[in-house]
Formats: C-alpha cells, structure tokens, sequence
C-alpha cells in the first residue's frame, strides 16, 4: 500500500513487498461465498424433500436457488474491485 499525500492510505497500490493480501483475501471470501450458498440450498433442498416427500425436486430447486445466490453474490463481490 502505497501513503498518499495527507497521510491517507491507498489500498489498490501494491504493498512494497509484492504481497497483494487484500486481492487474496477477496479470492477467500468468494471462495467460501460460492460453497456457503450452494451448502444451504443443498440443505434446504434437503429438508424440504424430507418433509414433503418430494425427492429429487427440493435438492434440485435448492441446488438452483444456491447457485443463483452464489452468483449474484460473488458478482456484487467483484463490482467493488471494477
């Protein structure tokens, strides 16, 4: 990270180093984005075929609606970066 005038730090610049931690960080968070949406879509789907008797459909749909959830979040993730 590089100071900019009036002391403020700018968190684009690259650090001295060469590490770009917060660009890590990001791929981090995406990554445990991604598996968190699709692991409870996959268990609502779950339990909803439990409950209703509806087998395959509620994974399915659960399945679905993770995967859309998954992308939208990481979309608005990476908008913050553009």
């Amino acid at each position: 990270m590089s100071e900019q005038p009036g002391g403020t730090v700018d968190p684009k610049k690259e650090s001295p180093d060469g590490s770009d931690l917060p660009g890590v960080a990001a791929f981090a968070v995406m990554g445990t984005t991604i598996a968190s949406c699709l692991a409870v879509g996959v268990v609502l789907g779950l339990w909803v075929d439990h409950e209703l008797h509806s087998a395959p459909a509620g994974l399915l749909i659960g399945i679905v609606l993770g995967t859309v959830a998954a992308v939208v979040s990481v979309v608005k993730q990476v908008r913050r970066f553009l």
